[in-house]
């Protein structure tokens, strides 16, 4: 078992024995969508800590869409509980980049590859997203690319 996949279950455990009821019901979503990834495809398989990462993360962009769209319909309750889900996913999920070293790192791949323009925009995504994976948004790497190239 994944290393990962028992951290979440000791922490529900803990979580359903101090009562917290948020904690827990989030845990146990996020373990269920981790056991559907695993029986997904031809045949059962354990996944690895990198694979229980993309599920976490995958979670975590639900619950950051989810509360976006609540806040937009006027639902901010809604909003709010979807936000604390998403901070509790949050913790399990490597520290984000700051602006500054997603730059960094945007500016070293434009500068290897040679980049001059948007017409270079996959060559550079293309080698700025395995250094950035799981540590920043899609979105918000390519926007970097689009202010550097642009």
């Amino acid at each position: 078992m994944s290393d990962l996949k028992d951290r979440l279950r000791t922490d529900l455990t803990a979580a359903m024995k101090a009562r917290d009821s948020l904690r827990a019901s989030t845990l146990r979503m996020t373990l269920t969508e981790v056991t559907n990834a695993e029986v997904a495809g031809t045949s059962a398989r354990e996944l690895s800590d990198a694979e229980v990462l993309e599920v976490l993360d995958r979670e975590a962009k639900k619950r950051r869409e989810a509360a976006d769209a609540f806040e937009q319909a006027g639902r901010g309750e809604l909003a709010g509980k979807e936000r604390a889900e998403g901070e509790i996913i949050a913790e399990y999920l490597p520290a984000q980049l700051s602006d500054e070293e997603l730059s960094a790192i945007v500016g070293s791949a434009v500068d290897e590859v040679g980049a001059s323009g948007m017409k270079d925009m996959g060559k550079v995504m293309k080698l700025v997203q395995p250094q950035v994976k799981g540590r920043a948004e899609g979105g918000r790497v390519a926007a970097a690319v689009r202010s550097r190239l642009g």
